[in-house]
C-alpha cells in the first residue's frame, strides 16, 4: 500500500537527465595539459636573493627592473603556519610585485621549518630575536633607521608586538587579517580553542611542535563542503581553462605546504590569545615585558577580510582602537583570509590603494 499523502499541486514534472558527453570529452582531452601544468607549476614568482639567515630563517630581498622611488624599505612578515610565498604566488597574483612596480625596496621573512629541536622557541625569540635581527639587517643594507613593516595573520600579531617594543625602528605598520582581539569566541575556531575544549599543554607536551597535518586538518574542517566538495566540482567545470588550472595548482601547492609551529609559541598563542585575550588587555608577556599596543604611534593601515573564516574581522578591526597613532586607517575587503592577498578583486582594487597609502608615508629618494 502507498501511504504517501497526495500532492495538492498535481504530479511534479520530471526533467530528463541529459549527459554532457561533449563537455566530458573536452575535459578528458585536456587531461594531458592539466597533468603537465600540475607538474610544472612554479610558486614564488619574483627573483630574489638571500641577504640574511639565522637558524631556519631566511631573509629574501627581491630584485626589480623598476627604479626605486622610496628610501624607506618594506619588510613583509607572514604567519608561522604556512609558507610565505602566498605573497608572491604567481606573476599576476603577487603582492610583492605590486610594491616593486611602485618603486619600493621589498624584503620578505621566510621563518623556515621548525625542527623538533626548535620546540622551545618562544614568542620573544620571534619578536625580540628573529624579527629584531631582520629589521636591523634591512636598516643596515638600506642605510636607514626605520623600515615599513607589513604583517599577515600571525605575522601581523608578531609585527604589532615588535612595533610596540621598538617603535623607533618602524616608520609605518600595515596589518593583514591579523588576530588582535579574541574577545568574540563564537566562531568555530574560537570554540575549538576554548579552555574547556582544548588542553594545549597536553598537546604541546606530547608532540613538541604543533604538527602540520593536525593544523591543516583543523583548518580544512572549518569549511568542509568548500574544501572537500565545491573546490573539486569547480575544478571539473573549469579544467579546460589553462589560467584557472595554473592558479588552482599554485594554490593547492601552497595550501598543502604546511609547516609545524614551534611548541612554546603555539602554546602562547592559544593560551594568551584564544583563551585569555591578553593582547588587548596589555598583559601578554613577551620575555620580561608585556605588550602595550598603546605604545604604537606610527601610521597604521589595517587590512581586514570581511569573509575571513580563520581570522574573523571582529578579531582584526579593533586594533586601531588600541594604538596611540593619530594616522590610522582600516580597509575592509569582501574577501576571505587568502583572498585578501591573491584574490582578483584584491589584486585589482586593494593593493594599488595600499601602495598609494605607503608611498605617501615613505621617505622619497
Amino acid at each position: 500500500m502507498n501511504f504517501a499523502p497526495p500532492n495538492p499541486f498535481g504530479p511534479m514534472p520530471t526533467m530528463p537527465f541529459v549527459p554532457d558527453f561533449q563537455g566530458f570529452a573536452e575535459r578528458m582531452m585536456a587531461m594531458p595539459q592539466v597533468m603537465e601544468t600540475m607538474q610544472k607549476v612554479k610558486v614564488g614568482a619574483t627573483p630574489h636573493q638571500i641577504v640574511y639567515s639565522e637558524n631556519k630563517l631566511r631573509l629574501l630581498h627581491y630584485k626589480s627592473d623598476v627604479e626605486k622611488c622610496h628610501r624607506t624599505p618594506l619588510v613583509l612578515a607572514f604567519a608561522l603556519v604556512n609558507r610565505p610565498y602566498i605573497l608572491d604566488l604567481l606573476p599576476h597574483k603577487s603582492v610583492v610585485r605590486h610594491f616593486l612596480n611602485r618603486g619600493f625596496d621589498v624584503y620578505l621573512v621566510d621563518w623556515g621549518v621548525p625542527s623538533p629541536g626548535d620546540k622551545h622557541l618562544t614568542v620573544s625569540d620571534y619578536v625580540d630575536g628573529y624579527l629584531g635581527n631582520v629589521i636591523d639587517r634591512v636598516c643596515s643594507l638600506a642605510g636607514v633607521d626605520q623600515v615599513s613593516l607589513l604583517g599577515y595573520c600571525m605575522g601581523g600579531t608578531l609585527s604589532a608586538m615588535f612595533t610596540s617594543f621598538y617603535q623607533e625602528k618602524i616608520r609605518n605598520l600595515i596589518l593583514m587579517a591579523a588576530p588582535i582581539d579574541w574577545s568574540d569566541t563564537s566562531e568555530l575556531l574560537g570554540l575549538w580553542s576554548g579552555e574547556e575544549n582544548f588542553d594545549v599543554d597536553d598537546m604541546v607536551d606530547t608532540f613538541g611542535n604543533a604538527p602540520p597535518e593536525w593544523l591543516q586538518g583543523a583548518f580544512a574542517l572549518l569549511k568542509p563542503v568548500s574544501g572537500f566538495v565545491t573546490k573539486y566540482l569547480n575544478f571539473y567545470e573549469k579544467m579546460t581553462d589553462q589560467k584557472f588550472v595554473e592558479e588552482f595548482f599554485a594554490m593547492e601547492t601552497w595550501g598543502n605546504d604546511n609547516i609545524p609551529v614551534a611548541g612554546e609559541t603555539f602554546r602562547a598563542f592559544v593560551k594568551y590569545g584564544f583563551q585569555q585575550n591578553l593582547l588587548v588587555k596589555g598583559k601578554w608577556p613577551v620575555g620580561r615585558r608585556c605588550v602595550d599596543l598603546a605604545d604604537i604611534t606610527c601610521p597604521i593601515l589595517n587590512l581586514v577580510a570581511a569573509s575571513d573564516h580563520l581570522v574573523p574581522s571582529c578579531q582584526s578591526l579593533p586594533f586601531n582602537d588600541y594604538v596611540s597613532s593619530k594616522d590610522r586607517k582600516s580597509i575592509t575587503l569582501p574577501a576571505g583570509h587568502i583572498g585578501l592577498s591573491v584574490g582578483s578583486r584584491a589584486q585589482r582594487e586593494l593593493w594599488p590603494k595600499v601602495c598609494d597609502w605607503l608611498a605617501e608615508r615613505s621617505e622619497a629618494l
